[in-house]
């Protein structure tokens, strides 16, 4: 009975009691919490100041490594440009150089040329220029048999100019203007026999019509040959009435032949079956210009010895 009674005072007094501790609590909570967020928001706040502090800072190393970058490229590319002139400027010189070295080369090449090519190839004679008795080519071939009017009669040539002759043979041969050579070099021993046969046949005066006195002859130049065709055969007369003839000079340039003493030449006769190596640069030169050999000065013509086997 105690006991009931006892707890039921217990229970009236608890529900009699105000709720203060439970407010008190929250206000404490609430308290605790925004003290807190207070709290982290400063530490936060000088934490983010702190942060902007250290990224200014490194914004302005940045900036300041930046231009101290740009300042660095722009050395390079100064100094880059300064190579890249000097470069230039050597290169330029190099280059002229090398043409002043290959211009010498070109001369002393020429020289070289010019002191192993015959100067007598391009000189005049027929009375103007005499060859002594002792000249002969530096080296003389014998022309194939087969381009000879007598095929048992062996006729030489210099060396240099047997295949330019041979060629111009061989193309007209192709175009069927068969064209043979009756005579070709002769030494200053058989000009002298032949001219005095002349002589003796014709008479000095018409010898020295056709024929060179020894020495004046350009045969003994081993350059130089006298044509004919398979039907004309030794006759010379009648040569330039031929389509040999006429293939000849529409053709014999090409391979650095001319007519030697055409129509109205003030040494010999008209001698059409007489044709002269002398290039094939010179030989197309007159042949365009429609210039005869002795007729051009004789300093002109010697411009052309370096190049009379190219």
């Amino acid at each position: 009975m105690t006991l009931m009674k006892e707890s039921r005072m217990i229970k009236l007094v608890t529900s009699q009691t105000p709720p203060t501790y439970g407010v008190s609590l929250f206000i404490f909570i609430a308290v605790g919490f925004i003290g807190f967020g207070s709290y982290k928001y400063y530490t936060q706040s000088v934490d983010l100041k702190y942060t902007q502090i250290q990224l200014n800072d490194l914004t302005e190393n940045s900036n300041q490594n930046i231009l101290i970058l740009r300042e660095k490229i722009q050395a390079m590319k100064d100094e880059n440009t300064g190579l890249y002139s000097s470069l230039e400027a050597e290169q330029t010189r190099n280059n002229q150089f090398s043409e002043q070295v290959e211009s010498m080369s070109t001369v002393v090449g020429q020289l070289y040329k010019l002191s192993k090519t015959d100067r007598e190839l391009l000189q005049k004679y027929s009375n103007i220029y005499f060859l002594n008795e002792n000249y002969t080519p530096s080296q003389l071939s014998e022309i194939d048999a087969t381009f000879l009017l007598r095929k048992t009669k062996p006729e030489t040539i210099h060396s240099s100019i047997k295949p330019y002759l041979e060629n111009m043979l061989k193309a007209a041969t192709a175009d069927s203007m068969p064209i043979l050579v009756l005579s070709a070099y002769r030494s200053f021993g058989t000009q002298a026999a032949l001219k005095t046969g002349y002589k003796v046949t014709y008479g000095t005066t018409a010898a020295n019509k056709f024929s060179a006195d020894q020495g004046y002859s350009e045969h003994q130049l081993g350059s130089t040959a006298d044509f004919t065709t398979p039907t004309g055969g030794e006759t010379l007369n009648g040569f330039d009435k031929t389509d040999s003839f006429k293939w000849m000079t529409q053709n014999a340039y090409k391979y650095g032949f001319i007519l030697s003493y055409p129509k109205g030449n003030k040494f010999y006769q008209y001698e059409p079956w007489h044709w002269r190596f002398v290039g094939v640069e010179l030989a197309t030169k007159m042949h365009q210009e429609n210039k005869n050999f002795y007729d051009m000065d004789q300093r002109e013509i010697n411009d052309f010895l370096v190049k009379i086997f190219d």
